[in-house]
């Protein structure tokens, strides 16, 4: 199998990542088919990806006719054996290594054996994900980031039986959906978490222990080292469910205390103060 022999590519989930998948590959030319658990969540995805390229044309940067076929590529189902005539398929379901292994054993039935199935884990363990499949070899991650059809990374996560083959059909395909690829090994957080996570988790810390404010703390990031917005801001746009996650599952393989999450970070989130999505973490977004 080479790059050019896929044409239509599966997503399994239709969540924030997922549609933002979705999108980015229906843009791309690809005929995408996305499913859901429910119908609720299939038509808000949809509603998503149509808002979201509604957008795009609002601002000038998509054409009408090009959203209005992109859209046309798209069908949305309920049902995993609708993913039997898919050429690539990526999991975009949540953070649950179970429910991530129950799905990769399922498309491993219903998917030719020529198949390519890929994972958008943040974080997990891709090999673990591989090794409930009879393709191990036919396994990556391709980890994108939010929001998809926005930002240019996108990390393949070689896991340790990938083969070179797979490995440069990933990079390929990155690089038709118009993203800068990065490969990483895997291990938890990959390159960009590892490196964030550290970061974002000691910001907490001193800010716990009072050492400025988070005005203050954000603005010298910002200023001192040109990031387009402080550590802090970045959390919540992150969601402190997502980071501590992530942090947790980190912490759980390496036993380094830098990714023990402070308890700052677990009150907030037990507290439900989650940041943007919720309307309020470190910052107030209700207003």
């Amino acid at each position: 199998m080479d790059v050019n022999d896929i044409k239509t590519i599966g997503v399994a989930g239709c969540g924030l990542m997922g549609a933002g998948i979705v999108e980015t590959c229906a843009r791309a030319g690809y005929s995408v088919v996305v499913r859901e658990i429910n119908d609720g969540l299939l038509q808000k995805g949809l509603s998503r990806i149509k808002g979201s390229m509604a957008k795009g044309v609002e601002k000038g940067k998509l054409a009408q006719a090009d959203m209005d076929a992109a859209m046309a590529r798209i069908k949305g189902t309920l049902n995993m054996a609708d993913f039997k005539d898919c050429d690539l398929v990526i999991e975009a379901a949540i953070e649950n290594m179970q429910l991530k292994k129950t799905i990769f054993t399922e498309l491993d039935s219903i998917c030719r054996p020529d198949v390519i199935l890929a994972s958008n884990t943040s974080s997990l363990c891709v090999t673990e994900m591989a090794a409930a499949t009879e393709r191990p070899d036919k396994v990556f991650g391709l980890h994108f980031f939010n929001p998809v059809p926005v930002m240019p990374l996108l990390e393949i996560v070689r896991a340790l039986l990938t083969s070179d083959e797979t490995l440069e059909i990933g990079k390929a395909l990155g690089e038709k959906l118009g993203k800068t690829v990065v490969v990483a090994k895997d291990r938890p957080g990959f390159i960009a978490n590892l490196l964030f996570i550290p970061y974002a988790l000691d910001t907490i810390r001193w800010l716990d222990s009072g050492l400025a404010t988070k005005e203050e703390i954000d603005t010298a990031m910002k200023l001192g080292f040109n990031h387009p917005m402080g550590p802090l801001t970045l959390c919540d746009f992150v969601g402190l469910d997502t980071l501590l996650f992530i942090a947790d599952a980190m912490y759980d393989e390496f036993k380094d205390p830098r990714y023990a999450a402070p308890p700052l970070l677990r009150r907030m989130v037990q507290a439900g103060l989650l940041g943007r999505k919720s309307g309020r973490g470190f910052y107030n977004y209700s207003k």
